[in-house]
Order: structure tokens, then C-alpha cells, then sequence
């Protein structure tokens, strides 16, 4: 199976969305296929043996639309090239390359510019082909022509969308003003004027609003197109409703002009103009809301340097970032980015990895640290070599994940899909029905003719189709820059929804890494002087606590003695010669068995074990010296992390494979509800089962290696660790930071963002509700108004812009840290 992303132009509302869908889906070998109103981007899982791009794009455009790969622009300095049959070669060696649109050569600037889908063919497989042409090609760094497309193309939209607004309104406001001022005691030159020259009033407003009509070209040509294709969409109303009102004007005007001056008064050119014109203005307001909703994957895509310093064959090299092969050794000197990820070689520094991960203070990189690509280099001068380049550095799964994320759709949208796919025939019919039933009341041809315009006008898809997927880009968006990774919009939704958390312990809760807590010592020793003896004899040992003792007196500066004939014992610790002296240094069975008075060390060593501490007891010639007492320690913000989970109304629960008396112990430093003890790796998705068996929606936060299994059977799994490491395929949510108060972060996120959907929604489908009776004339019926087409097209806009407001509101969201 293959997964493909493709731009479609043309969608104005969510009944596009549903031709589009409708359309791909009854392909053969199509899978899976989803449209995001606000993206407007197609995601498609489908056969390749049976389906090509091509017959998705021919689909599409049957349906009314048009589908494009994404491309890039980017361009290439040709060396090598001395005559015009040089620019035929190099063109005809990329042209025939997958995945290139165009490439075009210029001989005498001597640079190539070239079209491309990146997802199919890379940079170095378009220097290939022309090396293979017997030229070289190196990228221009300094081009602009690299610069996003998909940027480009939506900046000429909402361009375009504002100048065909103003040169509308320059036509719209003077037709206005003859048609309507007059009736406000303006008074009009008598060349124009209806009751001297109606001929001229006439024609004068037609020659007015042709222009407006010409300018809005093309809510006609697909409103028309999808309404002969039987998938009418929102332009399909505004082209029926707008051209209408200019026929039956076009009409009165030849009868006026004939001499039935009595038509002078039905002239409804300005009803159309107006209509169309601020319609314009709402679907200005729209593009640059839309716009707005992504600025996440804009931000980080900004973060990623162009070019990269890089040394090959003992020289500096500055090449473009995409040119970065693993393996390349980068330098990056004080205050550039790091271009690509790796490891560190040479030198020492502190890196900025707040963009990613949302730590504000730098980190702390010396050889053999790892290197994340587009971080900021702070203070020296380091070498690394490149470990992942292109599509497969963290920076890049992360702009990917944001973009399916913000692609992907929530299953509270299916409920507007549905309605939005019936909606427009719908109401189409309601207009007609509605007229008639006017017109066969006894109301004029006239009343029955504006109610059917203002119905047609009024009601809006645009609202439901851009509810939910604008609230979700903008809650996955503001995700990514609190650190916070949400995979899907299914997983956004479900969170909110969570009422139990499990917890890993060891480096979930914990730090996942033993520290000496405590040292105790007896019989005249000092303190130093134990753990420099401890250390010693631990010197070159595998065992994790005693890793931990020998860490702690390397922190410390303590120089550590020469071993002699080392011994271990089985279960329970070591025998070793340090300066003439026997030393025992393990577990309490250890001493017993070699009938070492404890003194009054036992009481402590206790204590230490009720509070998850290991001790381990260490004697110098037969006598009890002390215990040092090693912990695996929690981590600062376990315990607030907790707190705030406890004051969200959620039940915590920690799973481990340690003893129950450890579990208990750091379960209750933390305040942990429910602890699940001596429980081995591969039983915790079941451990997670029964919880989900007992009613409860679980969310299971790991580190997200050993943990896959439950990360998988729980509601929603939350991976916790750096970015590079995370296991992504396992987990719904991924925290870059290894901060547990990210995890109700991640839970309001999710409830600010459903609350912020259904609001939307909610205002989406009482519009509609309200709108279109009082368009039908339920008003006028009591006494009241009738709602004139002008008014109900500027309501139609307002709608659509209102529920693109309220989803940037979700800009605002901060994590409370209280």
C-alpha cells in the first residue's frame, strides 16, 4: 500500500469535500481516503499495482476539482555546458526522471530550475542524471527559488482575493448608490434618474455590475460545473442565486428599454453585485484565517538552516542542507544551527533545543552527545557527523507528524460530513419549494423570486466543513510549540475523554537512572573515604547501582585505588583487596553469612528500603564501615505532575516490575493511586486491558521502547523522551521533553480543543437553523421583515470568518503549570 498527499484547488465547502472523497473512494485499490477542508489536502492509501496519482488526479477532476502533488521549485548552477544542445541534454536527462514536472535550462545564466514531487525524487538523483549527462550540477543556496510552494500559491490567493474585492466594491458602491439612493432621498442626475430616463437607470446599473460579475467568474464556473456534475457545492447556491437575480434584471432592463417602464422598480443588479462582493470579502477573511490555522508547520519549517558547513577531503565545504549525506562531518561554529541530526566528535558546547522540545535552558553537548538538527549552537565550536538527513531527522518527522496530525480527521467530523454532503441539494429544494409555496399564497412573482434568492444566499456548508479540521490544526499546531506531539485528530479528540493515567516507573516517574541518596557511616570511617573505597572496588563494573557509586565519586573528584583479587559473589555482592584491606560491600544475606556485627545500621538500612532506597553495606576487615544507599529518584515534577492530574479529576496509576515495598515507596512520594507492582514487560498491555475491562478510558505514559505493547492497548498512548528516541509508530501523543507535567498539558489541549469544535459546530449549525427559516419568510409571515439577499450573503460570509475566529482563539491556550 502506498500513502500520498495531494493538494485540491477548487473546494470551497464541505460538500466539496464529500464529491471529492465520494469520487476517490469508488476508485479500485483506494483504501483510505480523507479531505481536510482547511488544508485543502487529500491524504490517499491505495494499491499502486492498481492505481496510479494519475487516475486519482482524473477522478478528481471528473468530480469538479483539480489535484496536484506537492512540488518544489528549486534551482541548479550547470557547469560544464557550451552550446544549446548542452541545454537539450541536461533537460531531457531530468525531464525523464519520476516525480519531475518541468526542468527548464538557461544557457546563459547557466543555472537549471527545476519542478519536482520530493516524496518521489530527491536532490541527488537529479545531480545523477545530469552527472550521468556528462555535466555537474551544485544547487543554488542562494536561490529563492527553493522557497516554499505551497506558501507561495496561498499569499497569491489571498492577493488575488483582495483585489478582486476592491475592484468590486469600485463598481458595487456607485451601483448602489443609483439604485437605492434615490429611495433614501439622494437624488440622482436626471440623466439617471428612473422617473425621467429609465432606460439609462436601467442600463446604467447593468453596465455597473457586468464587472462584478466578471470578477466573481468563478463562483460561476464551479458553481455550475459541480451543479451539472450532481455535486453541488456553496458556490453552486451563491451561482444560482446571484445569476438569477441578473437574468431577471437583464429581462426587466430589455422591457424597460421596449417601453414598459413599470419594470424600473424590479431591477435587481445590485442585490447580485453586492452578494458576490462581499462574498469576496468573506472568502478574503477566510484564506487569511486559513492561513493563520498553519503557522505551526510554518514556524518549523523556518526552523531548518539552508546550508550546511561541512568538511570533505580536509576541506570546508558550505553546501545546501539537502546536499548532507550520513556520515558527513558538520561544523558549526557559535550561533548557527545545527543542520541535520548527529553525533558530536570534536569540542564542547551548549545547545538551544527550546524550539523542539520547549526547554528554555541550553543542554549541555561534549563528544559521544547527540545532535538534534535545527537546535541552536550557543556557545563553542563542535564537529559532528551526520546520523540523519532529509526526511528522516527529527525536525522532519516532527513537521510531518503536525501534518498529518492536522490532516487527519477527528471522528466528531464525520457527524458535519454527513450533513454537509445532503445539505446544498437540500436546500436548493428548500428555495424552489419555498418560492412556489410564496407564489401559489398569493404573494407576487417578485416576493416569491427574492425569498428563493435570499434561501439560496443565506445558507452556508462552508461554516460545518471548516468547524472542526480549523481547531484541530490550530490545536496540534499549538501542541508542537509546548513540546507536545498529537499524532492524530482522532487521538486529540479521544484524550479529553481519559479518566485514568497509568505511569511507567523507571524513567517515566522515576529518572530511570540510580543515584547514590545516602551515606551512612559506623566504626570512625569518613564519608569520603567509604565511598572512594565503595567506588573502587565497583570501578569497571556493569551493574547499575554500582555504576551509580562510581559516578558519584567521579562527580565528587575522588581519586579511586587499585583492586586486588576480585571476587564476586552470586546474589550477594562482592570480595575484594584494596591497600592491604578486605572489603565486603553488598546485601544484608552477605553480611550475615559472614557473621558482621551491623551495630545499629540495620534500623536505617530499613528505612531506607521502605522509602525505595536499595542499601548496600560495605565492611573493611570483618567490620561493619557503613551503607550507601542508592535510588533510582523521581523525577522534580512527578510530584506537581500528579497534583495537577489529581486536581483535573483523574485516577493515577503506576506500573512496574520492581517489588511491591520500592513501588509502594515511590507511589506514595508521589501520591499515586493505584500501584501495579512486580508486573513484567510483556504483561503490561494486559495490566492496561483490565483497566480498560473495569469501564475506564486509560492513557498509558512510557518511554515508549519497552512499553509498545501497552503504549498500543491503551485509549491513548503518550511516549515520553527526547525526539530522536521515541518509538513513534506506538504511541498517539509523543512529549519531546521528559517532563510528566506535559501531560496534563496534553490533556487540556485536547479539552480546550473539543470544547473549541463543538462551539464551532454549535455556531455553524444555528446559523443555519436561524438563517435559512427567516430567509423562507417565517418573519414576514408574523409581521415582520423580510430578509433582503444583501444581508443574507453578508450573514453567509460572517459565518464562515466567525468560525475561523473562534478556532484561532486556541492561539491563546497555555499550559496552567499551577
Amino acid at each position: 500500500m502506498t500513502e500520498k498527499t495531494l493538494t485540491i484547488e477548487g473546494m470551497t465547502c464541505a460538500s466539496c469535500v464529500q464529491s471529492v472523497e465520494k469520487a476517490v473512494k469508488k476508485l479500485p485499490g483506494m483504501q483510505e481516503a480523507n479531505v481536510n477542508l482547511a488544508t485543502e489536502k487529500l491524504k490517499v492509501h491505495f494499491d499502486e499495482n492498481e492505481l496510479t496519482i494519475k487516475d486519482i488526479q482524473n477522478a478528481v477532476e471528473d468530480a469538479g476539482y483539480k489535484a496536484i502533488t506537492d512540488v518544489v521549485k528549486k534551482s541548479f548552477i550547470i557547469n560544464g555546458m557550451t552550446c544549446s544542445s548542452c541545454v537539450q541534454s541536461v533537460e531531457k536527462a531530468t525531464r525523464k526522471l519520476d516525480g519531475v514536472i518541468d526542468s527548464n535550462v538557461n544557457m546563459a545564466t547557466e543555472k537549471m530550475v527545476i519542478q519536482f514531487d520530493p516524496t518521489v525524487v530527491t536532490v541527488a538523483d537529479i545531480k545523477k542524471a545530469v552527472a550521468d549527462a556528462g555535466y555537474e550540477a551544485q544547487e543554488d543556496i542562494d536561490a529563492e527559488s527553493s522557497a516554499d510552494a505551497d506558501r507561495e500559491k496561498k499569499e497569491l490567493h489571498i492577493k488575488e482575493m483582495w483585489r478582486r474585492f476592491w475592484i468590486s466594491g469600485v463598481f458595487t458602491i456607485p451601483l448602489l448608490l443609483v439604485s437605492m439612493g434615490h429611495m433614501l432621498g439622494m437624488p440622482l442626475p436626471e440623466i439617471i434618474d428612473p422617473m425621467h430616463n429609465p432606460a439609462a437607470f436601467a442600463i446604467t446599473q447593468l453596465i455597473l455590475a457586468i464587472p462584478v460579475l466578471f470578477l466573481g467568474k468563478p463562483f460561476f464556473t464551479v458553481g455550475f460545473k459541480t451543479l451539472i456534475k450532481r455535486h453541488p457545492n456553496m458556490d453552486s447556491l451563491v451561482a444560482l442565486g446571484t445569476s438569477a437575480a441578473f437574468l431577471y434584471s437583464l429581462f426587466a432592463t430589455i422591457k424597460i428599454v421596449l417601453g414598459n417602464e413599470s419594470y424600473a422598480g424590479n431591477l435587481y443588479y445590485e442585490s447580485a453585485a453586492v452578494i458576490l462582493t462581499l462574498i469576496t470579502l468573506g472568502k478574503y477573511f477566510e484564506a487569511l484565517s486559513k492561513g493563520k490555522t498553519s503557522e505551526a508547520i510554518k514556524k518549523l519549517m523556518g526552523l531548518a538552516p539552508k546550508t550546511a558547513t561541512i568538511l570533505r577531503e580536509g576541506k570546508e565545504l558550505v553546501i545546501s542542507v539537502d546536499e548532507v549525506q550520513v556520515g558527513d562531518i558538520v561544523i558549526v561554529k557559535p550561533g548557527e544551527k545545527m543542520p541535520v541530526d548527529g553525533i558530536v566528535v570534536e569540542g564542547t558546547t551548549s545547545v538551544d533545543e527550546a524550539m523542539l522540545t520547549g526547554e528554555s535552558i541550553p543542554v549541555e553537548k561534549s563528544v559521544g552527545a547527540s545532535i538534534i538538527g535545527a537546535s541552536i549552537n550557543k556557545t563553542g565550536t563542535i564537529r559532528y557527523e551526520a546520523t540523519k538527513v532529509g526526511k528522516d531527522t527529527a525536525l522532519s518527522q516532527i513537521i510531518k507528524l503536525v501534518e498529518d496530525a492536522q490532516g487527519s480527521k477527528a471522528p466528531i467530523a464525520k457527524m458535519a460530513d454527513i450533513i454537509s454532503g445532503i445539505f446544498v441539494p437540500i436546500v436548493i429544494a428548500l428555495a424552489i419549494l419555498t418560492g412556489l409555496a410564496w407564489y401559489f399564497g398569493g404573494q407576487s412573482g417578485l416576493f416569491a423570486f427574492t425569498i428563493t434568492i435570499s434561501v439560496l444566499v443565506i445558507a452556508c456548508p462552508c461554516a460545518l466543513g471548516l468547524a472542526t479540521p480549523t481547531a484541530i490544526m490550530v490545536g496540534t499546531g499549538k501542541g508542537a510549540e509546548n513540546g507536545v506531539l498529537i499524532k492524530s485528530g482522532g487521538a486529540l479528540e479521544t484524550a479529553h475523554k481519559v479518566n485514568t493515567i497509568v505511569f511507567d516507573k523507571t524513567g517515566t516517574i522515576t529518572e530511570g537512572r540510580p543515584v547514590v541518596t545516602d551515606i551512612v557511616t559506623a566504626n570512625g570511617i569518613a564519608e569520603q573515604e567509604l565511598l572512594a573505597l565503595a567506588a573502587s572496588a565497583e570501578k569497571g563494573s556493569e551493574h547499575p547501582l554500582g555504576e551509580a557509586i562510581v559516578r558519584d565519586a567521579q562527580d565528587k573528584g575522588l581519586t579511586l585505588s587499585t583492586t586486588e583479587g576480585f571476587n564476586a559473589i552470586v546474589g550477594h555482592g562482592i570480595e575484594v583487596t584494596i591497600d592491604g584491606k578486605n572489603l565486603l560491600l553488598g546485601n544484608r544475606k552477605l553480611m550475615d553469612d559472614r557473621g558482621i556485627d551491623l551495630l545499629d545500621l540495620s534500623q536505617t538500612s530499613d528505612q531506607f528500603a521502605n522509602e525505595g532506597k536499595t542499601p548496600m553495606y560495605i565492611s573493611i576487615d570483618e567490620k561493619i564501615a557503613g551503607i550507601i544507599a542508592v535510588a533510582d529518584t523521581v523525577k522534580e515534577t512527578s510530584l506537581k505532575a500528579v497534583e495537577k492530574l489529581h486536581r483535573m479529576g483523574l485516577e493515577v496509576a503506576m506500573i512496574t516490575g520492581d517489588n511491591k515495598r520500592t513501588a509502594e515507596a515511590i507511589a506514595k512520594q508521589v501520591g499515586i493511586d493505584r500501584v501495579l507492582s512486580e508486573v513484567l514487560p510483556e504483561d503490561k498491555a494486559n495490566e492496561v486491558k483490565k483497566l480498560q475491562d473495569e469501564g475506564r478510558r486509560v492513557a498509558m505514559v512510557g518511554d515508549g521502547i519497552n512499553d509498545a505493547p501497552a503504549l498500543a492497548q491503551a485509549d491513548i498512548g503518550i511516549a515520553i523522551g527526547s525526539g530522536t528516541d521515541v518509538a513513534m509508530e506506538s504511541a498517539d501523543i509523543i512529549l519531546m521533553r521528559s517532563d510528566l507535567m506535559d501531560v496534563p498539558t496534553a490533556i487540556e489541549l485536547s479539552k480546550e480543543t473539543i470544547r473549541n469544535v463543538k462551539q464551532n459546530l454549535f455556531w455553524a449549525f444555528a446559523y443555519n437553523v436561524v438563517g435559512i427559516p427567516i430567509a423562507m419568510g417565517i418573519l414576514f409571515l408574523f409581521g415582520g421583515p423580510l430578509l433582503n439577499p444583501m444581508i443574507a450573503g453578508a450573514a453567509m460570509s460572517f459565518s464562515s470568518v466567525s468560525v475561523l475566529l473562534n478556532a484561532l482563539r486556541l492561539k491563546r491556550f497555555k499550559p496552567s503549570h499551577a
